[in-house]
């Protein structure tokens, strides 16, 4: 009995044990990751994202080649068999091994992508002559434009170019399309990097697109060759635009041939901008609700028009031939509607899930999200970084999440009920929905447009059956009703649906406080979104709850983001300063809209810019404005250019000493040394557009966003 130990030494043993296997971080991950029944799938594609993501945010060839070498020696080192008291830690390993693999294979994708494709920017703007190819066309009638994409012989590099060039519509002609060519005289501009931090980055989409520059024809253009007989589906989609806006009239037919041929250019500028504040524009984008309605209505039609065929019904698994039908549906419509990112990715998700049905699987699937995710990534990994693909999946990865909840299938399930119980439920899930997909797009929405629609649930619970179930289904009744000359009437209900869509729209979006504008998100404020978001839509049970904590904690830092204090454009033209009351001053006015919206935006205030020349506290003069504001607790002196004439150097001289802080378009002499930032043309061209946070005295720049990726280029006035 001696040498057996007493009870309490025995416990005193195991607790210790105990205590020291739960404070091993691993054991505890392992031991999660294989009570909550990990599934690596939706995961691995996550982590692939994510691989992709740091290539965009990572700066050097160096930092890319370190994360790619990392993650490799993550994965070599979760191989190495783990004994002993920590056990063997198979859950972790596998997951380390897999996420490793993933990320790298990520970085590799983007960065093998963006060598294929990127097109070399041109130096700097210019006029020439050009004799180009025309790859693409594009009609924009609302703007008064023809957008042509032409393929150029760049003699002296070599090589081909691919410039975008707008035609005026009066200019164009029928014979300017796709295979034409054409001599005519251009203004050439590389493509415009972001004016200020966090403004739309239109270089790296034109990088990606293979764009060399953007411009617009001066002159005649002369058809050296005509284009062939148009028998290419570009020509069938203006065509079927044709067709329909001849059927409709006014913005209700703009937006039925959108709806029918992917065609936008007919939709005003006033309609698109309702539609987007009241929180309907992506409606007007053929992606996911539009192929789902024409696969949906497929497959529906098939199945049960098959079925009346009792020979075929009893031989045939009438399943997989409507699953047929829904995906020769899906890809023609795709095709038709000019095959762009979001419609290929949305095909590609409704084949799966018309797989699914054939199989007897559920359609609706964590599984078949990640899937199609990774089909897009792997072939266009540069669409991450959009703001589509983000919303597209987010907002599948949300009906998904919320429908496949056990407490929703529940709502939902079959009972014995009246039908007006039914409607009523099926109409709260609706709003339910909507809500769900507002909250969960809203993040994304401030990140990239700064802006965000309040009543969009409410205007999304009308619209969306309002498009799905009447317009859309009337629409391809009509044109089949063309055949034979008999679609007039349903064109007239075509109209009215489409004018109660605008109605709805302009009614939301003219609400006040309809539309809220927020200042720049951070990055590390997003990626908190993202990952919480992720969290809580992946994981099962218990664990799903902490996904709510970072997103709180993001929700708190946005609350808290700061406003800059100046805004400056990379020309140095554009200036807006912050009144700290919800006022925005401009140095110029009524020269851009594009540029007002843009401070506008990034300050997050809502009503129209003040001239500065206007503000009872600056002094203007032709060539310059003096403006003073407290901060913190310090009193700033600005002094902005307003034209670029020169002025007598030991007068500006001593100006520049008097004030904290100088703006102007050109590069300033050396003797002019303000107390805090001169922000000339010199610095400007290699920062490109700054935010100035004056009580933090910290300046944020486009340069610090941009690294060493190809489409960044800096400038030398």
């Amino acid at each position: 009995m001696g040498d057996v130990p007493a009870f309490d030494d025995v416990a005193v043993q195991r607790n210790w044990r105990s205590l020291r296997h739960l404070s091993s971080i691993a054991v505890r991950i392992d031991r999660m990751l294989g009570e909550a029944a990990f599934d690596r799938g939706p995961w691995t594609v996550i982590v692939f994202a994510a691989g992709i993501a740091s290539w965009f945010l990572l700066d050097t060839p160096w930092q890319w080649s370190a994360a790619i070498a990392l993650a490799l020696i993550a994965a070599l080192g979760s191989l190495v068999p783990m004994q002993g008291e920590v056990g063997d830690l198979a859950h972790l390993r596998r997951a380390v091994t897999m996420a490793a693999l993933a990320f790298a294979a990520g970085i590799l994708v983007i960065w093998t992508r963006s060598g294929v494709v990127g097109a070399e920017p041109i130096e700097r703007p210019r006029i020439e002559l050009i004799q180009g190819h025309v790859l693409e066309r594009q009609d924009q009638s609302a703007q008064g434009r023809v957008r042509l994409t032409l393929a150029v012989r760049d003699a002296s590099a070599g090589i081909a170019r691919k410039y975008r060039i707008n035609v005026p519509i009066d200019a164009a002609t029928p014979a300017m399309a796709e295979g034409a060519v054409l001599r005519l005289r251009v203004r050439l501009m590389p493509p415009a990097p972001p004016m200020l931090p966090g403004s739309y980055d239109f270089a790296r989409v034109a990088w990606f697109q293979g764009l060399a520059a953007t411009g617009s024809a001066l002159g005649q253009i002369e058809i050296v060759e005509a284009a062939p007989e148009e028998t290419r589906i570009s020509a069938v989609q203006r065509a079927l635009a044709g067709h329909v806006r001849e059927r409709v009239d006014g913005s209700a037919g703009a937006i039925a041939a959108a709806f029918a041929s992917g065609d936008r250019g007919g939709i005003s500028e006033a309609d698109e901008a309702a539609m987007r504040d009241s929180g309907l524009t992506h409606l007007l984008s053929i992606s996911g609700l539009h192929v789902s309605a024409v696969v949906a209505a497929a497959w529906l039609l098939a199945i049960k028009l098959l079925a009346l065929w009792p020979w075929l019904a009893l031989r045939v698994r009438l399943p997989v031939v409507a699953a047929s039908c829904g995906a020769l549906a899906g890809i023609g419509y795709t095709l038709l509607t000019g095959a762009e990112v979001p419609t290929v990715r949305s095909c590609a998700a409704a084949i799966l899930v018309l797989i699914a049905l054939a199989l007897g699987r559920d359609a609706l699937s964590l599984r078949m999200v990640a899937v199609a995710g990774f089909f897009v990534l792997l072939l266009w990994p540069e669409s991450l970084m959009g703001p589509s693909f983000q919303m597209s999946f987010a907002a599948v990865l949300a009906i998904v999440t919320l429908h496949t909840s056990s407490r929703v299938r529940a709502f939902l399930a079959p009972r014995e009920q009246g039908r007006l119980a039914v409607f009523a439920r099926r109409g709260l899930m609706l709003l339910l929905t909507g809500v769900v997909i507002e909250l969960t797009l809203m993040p994304i929405v401030l990140f990239h447009f700064h802006r965000a629609g309040v009543y969009g649930a409410l205007a999304n619970v009308v619209a969306i059956p309002l498009v799905t179930f009447v317009a859309m289904p009337l629409i391809a009744l009509a044109l089949v009703l063309d055949i034979f000359s008999l679609g007039a009437p349903v064109w007239w209900l075509v109209e009215r649906a489409l004018d109660l869509l605008l109605t709805l729209a302009h009614l939301f979006s003219s609400q006040p406080g309809a539309v809220k504008l927020m200042p720049q998100m951070g990055v590390g404020t997003f990626a908190l979104f993202v990952a919480g978001g992720l969290w809580f839509a992946l994981w099962s049970g218990r664990h799903r709850i902490w996904g709510l904590v970072p997103v709180a904690i993001a929700t708190l830092s946005l609350m808290f983001t700061p406003v800059p204090d100046v805004l400056i454009s990379r020309d140095g033209q554009q200036v807006g300063v912050t009144t700290g009351d919800g006022r925005l001053l401009s140095l110029r006015q009524g020269r851009s809209s594009y540029a007002a919206g843009n401070l506008m935006e990034l300050a997050g205030v809502e009503s129209e810019p003040i001239a500065l020349a206007e503000w009872p506290g600056a002094r203007c003069s032709r060539d310059f404005c003096v403006l003073t504001i407290e901060r913190g607790e310090r009193i700033w002196t600005l002094l902005m250019a307003r034209s670029r004439e020169l002025v007598e150097e030991r007068a500006l001289a001593a100006a520049c000493e008097q004030v904290d802080i100088v703006i102007a378009p050109r590069w300033l002499p050396a003797s002019c040394r303000p107390h805090w930032l001169k922000a000339d043309g010199r610095l400007l061209g290699q920062a490109g557009g700054l935010a100035l946070y004056l009580q933090d005295e910290w300046i944020d720049s486009v340069a610090s966003s941009q690294g060493e990726h190809g489409w960044w280029r800096t400038s030398q006035h």
